[in-house]
């Protein structure tokens, strides 16, 4: 059934485009004064360039190199997270688990979308759609075979459900043959799928 327009309820306004709504729910919200256009853009470039993928890349190349790190950062990776500035408002709980030759992890958040800002950056459109959250609980290999990810039967997969409490980062398995690379190197190895378990580590094959 159609809907008349109602300047009253701005969402009847909106494209059906995502993209497109995102954009005019800006332009609504800052002609009723709502938001600062400069502080929406300072807010998303932060979250895009200065916080974001890069961030958990340093830590995963750095526990890849130091057993003491790696040991102290699965027993309790907060205050090492403090220590290196990876700390504020969507990870304040975080818990890392790691891939294994044996287990691979994957992470969802099955009410909504909750996701390790400081480390991962923006969560990608996919990681908040239905169909991701419902399935990757109830076909997790399939979902993953999706993405590219091609598990061996004998290779058991884990599911972490993140919620407001706690969040997850996936620590991926390491590379054969980089035991000579620099941390600045094998940072370049990670990237923001592989630390969600929808991707591997480039280089390393399932």
């Amino acid at each position: 059934m159609p809907h008349d327009h109602d300047p009253d309820h701005p969402h009847a306004l909106l494209p059906p485009d995502p993209a497109l709504r995102v954009k005019a729910l800006e332009t609504i919200l800052t002609e009723k004064g709502l938001i600062d256009p400069a502080a929406l853009d300072e807010i998303i470039d932060t979250y895009e360039h200065k916080i974001g993928p890069q961030n958990g890349a340093k830590v995963v190349a750095r526990m890849w190199s130091d057993p003491q790190f790696r040991a102290a950062m699965l027993d309790d990776p907060m205050p090492l997270l403090d220590d290196m500035g990876f700390y504020g408002r969507q990870g304040e709980h975080m818990v890392i688990v790691e891939n294994t030759p044996e287990v691979h992890n994957v992470v969802v958040c099955t009410l909504c979308s909750c996701y390790p800002w400081p480390l991962l950056g923006i969560p990608p459109g996919w990681y908040k759609s239905d169909a991701y959250r419902s399935r990757v609980v109830r076909e997790p290999r399939k979902v993953l075979a999706e993405f590219g990810v091609d598990l061996p039967e004998d290779k058991k997969v884990r599911v972490w459900d993140s919620t407001a409490e706690i969040r997850y980062l996936v620590v991926p398995e390491r590379p054969s043959g980089t035991d000579g690379l620099s941390e600045t190197e094998l940072e370049a190895l990670v990237s923001r799928d592989s630390m969600i378990g929808t991707a591997l580590a480039k280089g390393l094959k399932a």
